[in-house]
């Protein structure tokens, strides 16, 4: 069991990396947020994004309901340069829980009226409006569309499957996966329509196309090879560009570590272990810049289900990992600075800052400044602290009471099919539901 997070300044921290043998970009402060980015034929006011942060709140016909708007109006007025909507399904059955957010011809004005109350409310609040980006999902893998498992896979994982395969049956044909291709285009064209400033192919965290990355075994066009692995992710992304007008941004959410061996993992070689290998991630996103002229790209690693330490560091999860969370924020932002370092051009957004709570601030500022990322993405932390960014850009500081504890409750609502949301910190709306959803079924 390691010990609990418990440091009050920012020596503290650096003393007990020195201890890890491990290193962080920590910058004294963090003026270099406030900064402006140029992205494409837009101006983003400052290095500040909100994740994608599900909360599982939608209607049962995909759209934004109360709570969702609730949480979209409070990062609206939050400060932040970037808000990055929740997975948002592109497919009936691809959706990870009936009231997954899923973007049709059908609903598009719930999501036109979503982004103008946004931009209303920022620039109420703020001054200016933030750059909204809807990431596209397929949830494959983990899809539950009637609130059960429905699972559509890229191939068989008996790490993640054990002793109960999933049926064959429910591997995804190749020419379903030749099919959603052309669904990401018109998903990302309702995108534009909907009033969003850019459009996520979402390939990380084990969700469909994610997965294909790592389809080592798979036989037919979309495994084996880099080229098959990746013609998914590839191909969604021409599709969409050729859907949407030149000053719509195309981006993605990729994981470039999975954290499993091969032939189950992508960032890793074969007899490497668990060792992050970043050749092929490397690879994959100088295409989609160089070739698919894709500006910005949002980099970040694990699988909440299975192995949460590594994309999220805790210090109270369903188990208890076998390093040091700050060796996995570390291990976070090293594979993110040698995907920068190899791919200078493209503009990146770094994950993985919550764990630091009030110096998660210095962190982001510090792999601004080294060059590691051009913006820093917080999720479980504006689940939790929605102000933080306004806080952040006036006082250059953050309140550790209202930070995110890394406790973990958020997750445990959405696993157990509940609307999600901060607990601890939002506890007049989430509390309650806890109790009922978490407490009460553990009696």
């Amino acid at each position: 069991m390691h010990e609990k997070f418990h440091y009050k300044t920012l020596d503290d921290i650096t003393d007990k990396l020195t201890e890890l043998r491990c290193t962080l970009p920590l910058s004294e402060n963090s003026r270099t947020l406030c900064s402006p980015l140029s992205l494409q034929n837009h101006t983003i006011h400052n290095r500040i994004a909100i994740q994608p942060m599900e909360g599982c709140d939608g209607t049962p016909d995909g759209k934004p309901d109360e709570l969702t708007v609730r949480r979209y109006r409070r990062f609206a007025k939050s400060g932040a340069g970037l808000i990055w909507l929740e997975a948002t399904a592109i497919v009936p059955e691809g959706r990870a829980n009936p009231r997954q957010l899923m973007i049709s011809p059908e609903n598009l004005d719930s999501f036109k009226r979503l982004t103008d109350m946004i931009k209303t409310e920022s620039i109420k609040a703020n001054g200016f409006e933030p750059f909204i980006v809807c990431q596209l999902t397929h949830s494959g893998r983990y899809s539950k569309l009637n609130g059960v498992p429905e699972p559509l896979i890229a191939y068989n994982n008996p790490l993640f499957e054990k002793d109960g395969p999933i049926d064959q049956n429910r591997i995804v044909t190749d020419g379903y996966l030749q099919f959603l291709e052309e669904k990401y285009g018109l998903a990302a064209s309702l995108c534009e329509q909907a009033g969003f400033d850019g459009a996520d192919i979402k390939a990380c965290h084990r969700y469909l196309i994610s997965e294909l990355l790592s389809a080592y075994n798979r036989e037919g066009f979309y495994g084996g090879s880099f080229e098959n692995r990746t013609r998914l992710l590839r191909n969604a992304v021409k599709n969409a560009q050729e859907h949407i007008s030149k000053d719509f941004v195309i981006t993605c959410r990729l994981n470039i570590y999975d954290g499993f061996p091969y032939p189950y993992g992508f960032g890793v070689n074969q007899g490497n272990g668990l060792a992050p290998d970043l050749t092929e991630p490397v690879r994959l996103v100088r295409f989609l810049h160089d070739k698919l002229n894709m500006p910005l790209i949002d980099l970040t690693i694990g699988n909440p289900y299975v192995n949460p330490h590594v994309n999220r560091p805790y210090d109270n999860g369903g188990y208890t990992p076998d390093e040091h969370p700050l060796i996995g924020v570390a291990r976070m932002f090293s594979c993110i600075k040698a995907v920068k370092e190899a791919c200078p051009g493209i503009r990146i957004i770094s994950s993985g800052h919550s764990y630091l709570r009030q110096f998660s601030a210095n962190l982001a500022a510090g792999a601004v400044e080294q060059g590691i990322s051009d913006m820093a993405g917080f999720g479980r932390q504006a689940f939790a602290y929605p102000d933080f960014a306004r806080e952040l850009l006036r006082s250059q500081r953050l309140d550790p009471q209202k930070c995110c504890i890394t406790c973990g409750k958020c997750t445990e609502l959405m696993r157990a099919g509940s609307v999600a949301g901060c607990v601890v910190r939002d506890s007049e709306v989430y509390l309650p539901i806890y109790k009922e959803k978490i407490m009460e079924a553990k009696k």
